[in-house]
């Protein structure tokens, strides 16, 4: 599990940051990529990456500003001439599809793939046998969601060695022990599969704010989440205009972070209005001051999301 960044400023495109664009890559847990948001040039920004077009199997958008909508109708056509032929789904607010559909038309593009469009509301969007993902409203100018994707855990690894030691082999038997059965050997004995695995391997959990004000509801998604990515339009000493545009700080986000007891937080959504190192490092220190765990993306910035015991 892996995020990688394809797009990080606000509003509008920068000569150093894209609009908003966010891939959460999960081709170990499942050969797919998840994009949060697909802002303008998003299907440009693909092009400096190893991802795949065919490989992006689902779609969350917060909203339905320009910046965090626009770079759809391109990808998905791109999407088809590229080799993409399996289902692609979008999750978002009312709008999204009627936005998609009236794109698609008018420009009469024919995809090769099945498209799902799923108009959310709050509560669990998305869940199969390795995922769940949950949408809460935020606080923003419009209809806005943020994100909380959740990996279960997995099973324990079966102590093959210890079963080996007293004389179960290799065979049938072990997936059976494996899925936590109870198996009755040739001889007679009886044994409980539970007690010849490993503790659970605990899943992962990711949290996206959107854009957002300071809300209850992020802090929500974000319990215990090993990593979240908050918005951070403005630096503290802006929190006004931070309100004003419906938008969260620096402090905001990392005092977000601090109460939610998340174990890492990643800052993005960054206002062109600050130009150069030295102006991010000061954002940086703003949020470390409160958070100390704390990173500023850039586009193109990768960050593995490691399994904790």
């Amino acid at each position: 599990m892996e995020l990688l960044f394809l797009g990080t400023g606000a509003g509008i495109p920068a000569k150093t940051r894209n609009v908003t664009c966010t891939a959460l890559k999960l081709l170990e847990e499942r050969n797919a990529v998840w994009l949060f948001d697909c802002g303008e040039a998003t299907q440009h920004q693909i092009l400096h990456t190893t991802i795949k077009p065919r490989k992006i199997e689902k779609i969350f958008i917060t909203h339905m500003h320009g910046d965090h909508v626009y770079g759809l109708p391109g990808l998905l056509g791109s999407r088809s001439f590229q080799g993409g032929e399996d289902e692609l789904t979008i999750y978002g607010p009312k709008g999204i599809k009627a936005f998609v559909n009236a794109a698609l038309s008018a420009s009469q593009s024919h995809l090769t793939y099945p498209l799902h469009i799923i108009e959310i509301e709050e509560g669990i969007v998305f869940e199969d046998d390795t995922f769940q993902v949950e949408a809460r409203r935020v606080s923003h100018g419009i209809p806005a969601f943020g994100y909380r994707v959740v990996e279960k855990d997995l099973p324990g690894s079966l102590k093959a060695e210890d079963l080996k030691e007293i004389g179960v082999k290799p065979g049938p038997l072990y997936q059976k022990l494996k899925n936590g059965e109870t198996v009755t050997l040739e001889d007679g004995r009886t044994i409980d599969g539970t007690d010849y695995l490993e503790p659970p391997k605990k899943g992962r959990i990711v949290a996206f704010s959107g854009d957002t004000r300071l809300c209850e509801n992020i802090t929500r998604l974000a319990k215990n989440a090993d990593l979240l990515v908050h918005e951070a339009t403005f630096g503290k000493e802006d929190a006004d205009l931070a309100y004003n545009y419906y938008h969260s700080t620096t402090e905001q986000a990392a005092k977000t972070a601090q109460l939610a007891g998340v174990k890492r937080l990643i800052l993005t959504h960054i206002s062109a209005r600050y130009q150069g190192e030295e102006a991010l490092k000061q954002l940086l220190k703003e949020a470390r001051d409160i958070f100390p765990l704390t990173e500023a993306a850039h586009d193109f910035s990768s960050f593995p999301i490691e399994r904790t015991l």
